[in-house]
């Protein structure tokens, strides 16, 4: 009788909402009772006096937990339709069906009593805008919040006490499986097996996810991954994405690992993944199972993503990659000690290196510490290396030849085992089909059709490892063999070698040199290089800093002093000459890309006026020549005839500018007599050229 009071006839005007939820699938599929008990409410809402056309089923949300409202549509729809004023009544078998987290259940408290609606449940029906009505609904929603909780808690406790006993099963990563008594146990299939071992030792050679990756798509080698039923083992491609979680699986170290994250549900009802630290992990215990590496060999691959993930301003010692700086990773400032970075810039034509300690730019904003040109430090060290390398070369020949000849056999190996699963696969095609009836020809056509797809299978990895194998032994008989043969009589000349990566002369440093420490002074223009050998001997080498663009372009000193030298006796178009025959080039001639550039005239006058040099004119004023009209004047003969005096070597002429020159006269006093005497000679000179040249 309470109730019927309750619904009034505004609340008969609009619809009935009927809300079904059920908390899993699996609660769905096995407790029909529930689910049929809250249909069954349909008929409460029509004893109350609403039309059967009137009643609203919201039954969208079957298999959602009610822990939150933002993943359940048809609870947002109910609530949209009750803020809207559509609903005269809410209906749920109980509180729980509703909401189990008190916000979501009091925000639909305060919307029903804002519209005026009412909810009902197996007890009674209930008017949020009353206050006692209102303080019961929300004792209940507390008590079903507290119950979910409640039940959560039991679970987990029972998860983590087992997870602390290392029982709780877990799904086992690609190589592992359980066996019939449920303890953990390596896969028996030898392919996986030695696959996953092949992957451990690549990453402890190349010491990189990435190039990890490279290799197995280099060698033509498939990776197990298990499907996520947990069952089905396929062979694909390795990716970096499968590494990288390989080698962050404990599992591989033998080690029961459980906690190693933390979820949380955001507001928008989102996972929300947080790492925890190893030693926040809910259960760790080593030694729990077989494993394919150590947990020192574990941690050790974990040190070594670390430091390969770091950014570019953290000090690491970085995996070897493609550039040209040898010493990438093992720079360290000799004044502020801090790891150097390795910086390229194409100039001229080529890429230079240069090692850049930018850490107080960086951080404070302050000039970089040091900038050193690389490829001057990076040919002395090489030299040291290859020097240093020499006397060990027979023996690391050997040492080489075994581990190329043993990877091989390796790689060999494991493409035998995808020919042995390929013919495995192709038996097993072939029993299938001699067992069906041949008169079922709609089977045997399907069995038949998948025989020859085995066949073919078998047929391409048979051939692919027939080609690697021929690959393989032409690349170590041929190419192996010639540089190994060099190694032993000079180990300078692989080093030295254009065609060997950069990759692996950094990945052959490493093995012999800890850090290089750099430090340059600029007033001596050198860069001294301490070299820190990997158990504990030192060695200091210098180097000459390269010149900057000013000093490059800048004649040298000598060449200045050689032009000095020869404006004694020539001019300028004479020492362009001889400087050009003795293969000087001017300054800066092969930092403009004009290596076979020549000294002119005009390069000389620039010369002698940029470096102040004496001019020829004043040399030979101090030396006492004469202009044409002071030695016109002293001798007192013409323009004309000092000038052939000089053509006959009566009086000697200086070029100073082209054909502008100085006269030396043979005495300071000449007689009149001897002056007429000298005319007659060359009166007489060029009236015997005049008659020869007519004879002639």
């Amino acid at each position: 009788m309470n109730e019927m009071l309750k619904v009034q006839s505004h609340h008969l005007e609009r619809g009935a909402y009927l809300y079904i939820r059920q908390s899993s699938m699996r609660q769905v599929m096995e407790n029909v009772e529930s689910t049929k008990r809250q249909y069954n409410l349909r008929g409460r809402a029509i004893g109350l006096g609403w039309r059967d056309d009137q009643v609203v089923v919201i039954d969208s949300d079957q298999g959602e937990s009610g822990a939150s409202a933002s993943w359940r549509e048809g609870f947002q729809h109910l609530v949209s339709d009750v803020g809207m004023g559509r609903a005269g009544i809410v209906m749920g078998l109980e509180v729980s069906r509703l909401a189990r987290n008190n916000a979501d259940w009091h925000r639909l408290l305060e919307i029903c009593a804002l519209a005026d609606t009412l909810i009902l449940d197996e007890d009674g029906v209930y008017d949020p805008a009353n206050f006692n009505d209102r303080l019961l609904l929300g004792l209940k929603g507390t008590m079903s919040e507290a119950e979910l909780h409640v039940i959560k808690a039991r679970l987990r406790g029972g998860i983590l006490n087992k997870a602390r006993r290392g029982e709780y099963r877990c799904p086992l990563p690609t190589g592992f499986i359980y066996d019939d008594v449920g303890d953990v146990a390596l896969d028996p299939d030898a392919q996986i097996r030695e696959m996953i071992t092949h992957f451990f030792e690549t990453f402890s050679r190349v010491g990189s996810a990435t190039q990890t990756v490279k290799t197995f798509s280099r060698e033509g080698l498939l990776f197990p991954s298990r499907l996520r039923n947990g069952k089905q083992v396929v062979f694909q491609p390795l990716t970096t994405s499968t590494a990288m979680r390989m080698l962050h699986n404990p599992r591989y170290a033998g080690v029961y690992a459980y906690g190693q994250r933390h979820y949380r549900r955001t507001a928008d009802g989102k996972k929300q993944l947080r790492k925890r630290d190893p030693k926040d992990w809910l259960a760790c215990i080593p030694d729990a199972h077989p494993g394919y590496i150590s947990w020192e060999q574990f941690q050790h691959n974990l040190k070594v993503l670390e430091a390969n993930g770091q950014g570019y301003q953290t000090a690491r010692a970085s995996p070897p990659r493609e550039g040209a700086a040898l010493l990438q990773g093992r720079v360290i400032c000799g004044r502020c000690g801090s790891h150097m970075s390795a910086r390229y810039a194409a100039r001229r034509g080529q890429v230079d290196t240069w090692y850049v300690c930018h850490r107080a730019y960086a951080s404070r904003g302050e000039r970089h510490c040091q900038s050193i040109a690389g490829w001057p430090v990076d040919e002395a060290v090489g030299e040291l290396i290859a020097a240093e390398m020499t006397p060990a070369a027979v023996e690391l020949t050997l040492e080489i030849r075994k581990e190329i000849e043993a990877r091989h056999d390796e790689v060999d190996q494991l493409r035998l085992r995808a020919v042995e699963r390929a013919q495995i696969d192709a038996d097993l095609a072939q029993r299938r089909f001699m067992l069906v009836d041949p008169g079922n020809r709609l089977v045997a056509d399907t069995l038949e059709r998948e025989w020859n797809d085995k066949l073919r299978m078998l047929a391409d990895v048979r051939e692919e490892r027939e080609k690697a194998l021929r690959e393989d032994r032409l690349a170590l008989n041929d190419a192996i063999r010639d540089r190994l043969v060099a190694m032993t009589e000079n180990f300078k000349t692989v080093w030295c070698d254009p065609t060997l990566p950069n990759r692996e002369r950094k990945r052959l440093l490493a093995y012999l040199v800890e850090d290089v420490t750099l430090l340059k002074f600029q007033a001596e223009g050198e860069t001294r290089i301490h070299i820190r050998f990997r158990g504990g001997r030192t060695e200091t080498l210098t180097t000459q800093n390269p010149k900057s663009s000013a000093q490059q372009v800048k004649t040298r000193p000598e060449v200045v002093e050689l032009v000095d030298k020869l404006l004694d006796d020539h001019i300028c178009a004479e020492i362009a000459d001889i400087l050009n025959v003795r293969g000087i080039r001017p300054g800066g001639a092969a930092r403009r890309g004009k290596a076979d550039a020549q000294f002119t005239d005009l390069r000389v006058i620039y010369l002698v006026k940029q470096y102040g040099l004496q001019p020829r004119y004043d040399r030979l004023r101090e030396r006492g020549m004469l202009t044409k009209a002071e030695a016109c004047a002293k001798l007192d003969i013409t323009d004309c005839t000092l000038v052939r005096w000089a053509k006959y070597g009566i009086v000697k002429r200086h070029a100073y500018n082209g054909y502008i020159g100085l006269y030396e006269l043979p005495e300071s006093n000449v007689p009149a007599k001897q002056c007429s005497r000298w005319n007659q000679l060359v009166h007489r000179a060029e009236a015997i050229r005049l008659l020869n040249a007519q004879n002639a």
